[in-house]
């Protein structure tokens, strides 16, 4: 069975280095919810750096991840002082878990405040992709399917929630146009961000 890859990633308003309050506040949270997230179900496993460290993405070892890369659009530092963004890397059993732990709880919380942290971008913020259940996707993988996704829309190789598709490629939206996911329910209220 195919597992579902989530790539997110967003530009934040100063470094990750920086000692002020909303930094602070976002690093915490940020830990919470990994925590919680990673007891969700239909959860798999996120990319984390080999040694465990905090220092800049970029130096880190990603171990099978691979290297850590950016998208083209982002043009701030890539040092241990001057990163300003945040990433992610995570497997999913499909895109109900996915969403239910997207849009619930602490993860729900947080992205209430995300304009906090964030800066509004003409971007898209997270694409999703289907891999075969051996598969570890890598950083560049989920850099190239976000840029994908922004210059071409949703497509089976590049999708959000709002456009989704199943592994074998045929679209997962209802007659009016919305996201139904595996339990085909009514039409979820969900567009872009995460």
């Amino acid at each position: 069975m195919p597992h579902l890859a989530l790539y997110t990633f967003g530009v934040l308003k100063s470094p990750l280095a920086d000692p002020a309050p909303l930094t602070r506040e976002f690093y915490d949270i940020g830990e919470a919810v990994y925590r919680e997230i990673g007891q969700h179900p239909g959860y798999l496993a996120h990319a984390e750096a080999a040694d465990g460290d905090r220092g800049s993405h970029f130096d880190l070892d990603w171990g099978a991840w691979g290297e850590f890369v950016v998208p083209t659009w982002y043009g701030k530092g890539r040092t241990a002082e001057t990163t300003a963004l945040a990433a992610t890397l995570s497997l999913w059993t499909g895109l109900r878990p996915a969403f239910d732990a997207i849009y619930t709880g602490l993860h729900r919380a947080a992205l209430n405040r995300r304009y906090d942290w964030f800066e509004r971008a003409a971007h898209p913020n997270y694409v999703f992709w289907w891999v075969s259940d051996d598969a570890i996707p890598t950083w560049q993988d989920g850099v190239s399917r976000l840029e994908h996704l922004h210059d071409h829309g949703s497509a089976p190789h590049a999708f959000t929630f709002h456009h989704s598709f199943a592994p074998d490629g045929t679209p997962t939206r209802g007659a009016d146009g919305g996201w139904r996911g595996p339990c085909a329910g009514p039409r979820q209220g969900v567009r872009g961000g995460g």
